[in-house]
């Protein structure tokens, strides 16, 4: 039986995504639990299971192996567990998803993003001197990528700096749920006595219950920052890979816009995107999802998918890319999207100009590597670069 393939890397996928996309929209896929669902990996069915009310994502079946990092739950009672689920995002349906999503997008619309441009400016140009200050060469993902993530997700959040180092211990690496859950609660204490100019404060603020504010600043803290590193470092391993490129970029940095969207397409980090699960027998044509079976969505192969984008296997920062599954499609399309474009274009642009002659000494991820979740999601790795 068919199952995630893990042969791929984030800029060379599996083959056998492609073979699997020319053979049929759809193909049997056999999950963790033993259930066999779907996967989808032609971009136009794809975007329609995306955009469908008649799938759910409960239960949440995982597709992928090995289970690396998944927050699971142990030891939580069912009222602690129940109190957890009306914020997240991820598990919930409409009409709570609708509520819950609505309070947070106004966080993370374009305007919102905006006024933050300089808070991500200075702390990209500060983590710039820091990386230039270890000597070529170093480490891009530890010592550029994931500290410019993890400061703009404390700086949005409004994470204190006193508690800043406790997130990332928490959040970026393995823990105890209790441990993260104890965090959440002081860090939203602090909010309530000393508001700020930050999501959590405006969360408090809202018309969120405080089980609602509770289950969404925890998906909140552990969503976000890794795949933001993860783009920054995947984007720059494309340019590097493609000099023509880069050099484009170098000369006209108005291209860095479309740019970004060309990484998320060919760079992209879901092999697959969290399962759908059929709330009742869906036809597609040809195709029927059978109430209860779970189909997971490929937006790799999606991305790469001919029929919607020409040359598929060719990196071409110039090219109309609007569409790509990136960020996702539909209801639970990424929320910090807005975000993460504003971080990758200010870490590249900086990257590049800062840093002449910037080249590739080594990447992990230019060899296969373990899933980073078990929904089945590239890892950035270890990239050490080089500069003059």
């Amino acid at each position: 039986m068919r199952t995630i393939p893990a042969d791929g890397t984030p800029l060379l996928p599996s083959p056998s995504l492609a073979e699997w996309r020319d053979a049929a929209p759809a193909l049997p896929l056999q999950y963790k639990d033993g259930h066999v669902g779907w996967i989808v990996t032609r971009y136009e069915r794809a975007r329609e299971v995306l955009a469908d009310d008649r799938f759910t994502k409960r239960p949440l079946r995982m597709p992928g192996e090995p289970e690396i990092g998944y927050d699971s739950m142990p030891n939580l009672t069912d009222e602690e567990l129940a109190a957890l689920e009306v914020g997240n995002l991820i598990t919930q349906d409409p009409p709570q998803h609708t509520r819950v999503r609505h309070v947070a997008l106004r966080q993370f619309s374009v305007r919102a993003v905006r006024e933050r441009g300089g808070a991500v400016q200075e702390i990209v140009g500060r983590q710039l001197a820091h990386l230039k200050a270890q000597g070529s060469p170093a480490d891009l993902t530890e010592h550029f990528a994931l500290p410019i993530s993890s400061a703009v997700h404390c700086r949005v959040l409004g994470i204190p700096e006193s508690h800043a180092q406790r997130f990332s211990a928490l959040f970026a690496g393995e823990s105890e749920m209790h441990a993260k859950l104890a965090f959440v609660h002081e860090l939203l204490t602090i909010k309530r006595a000393d508001p700020g100019d930050d999501v959590l404060s405006a969360l408090i603020e809202s018309d969120l219950t405080d089980d609602e504010v509770a289950g969404l600043t925890r998906l909140l803290l552990i969503s976000g920052h890794d795949s933001v590193a993860y783009l920054i470092v995947t984007a720059t391993l494309a340019l590097l890979g493609h000099p023509d490129q880069l050099e484009a970029l170098r000369e006209d940095p108005s291209l860095i816009d479309g740019a970004i969207e060309e990484f998320m397409r060919f760079g992209t980090m879901f092999i697959t995107l969290f399962p759908r699960t059929a709330t009742e027998d869906v036809d597609f044509g040809d195709w029927r999802v059978a109430k209860g079976e779970s189909v997971s969505v490929s937006s790799v192969a999606a991305n790469r998918d001919g029929r919607k984008f020409d040359r598929p296997d060719e990196f071409d920062i110039r090219r109309p890319v609007s569409g790509h599954l990136g960020f996702g499609h539909g209801i639970h399309g990424c929320l910090g999207q807005q975000l993460a474009r504003l971080e990758i274009r200010e870490a590249i642009s900086q990257l590049l100009a800062g840093l002449p002659g910037l080249h590739l000494v080594e990447a992990e991820q230019a060899s296969p590597m373990p899933f980073a979740h078990p929904v089945a999601t590239y890892d950035a790795g270890s990239v050490i670069v080089g500069w003059e």
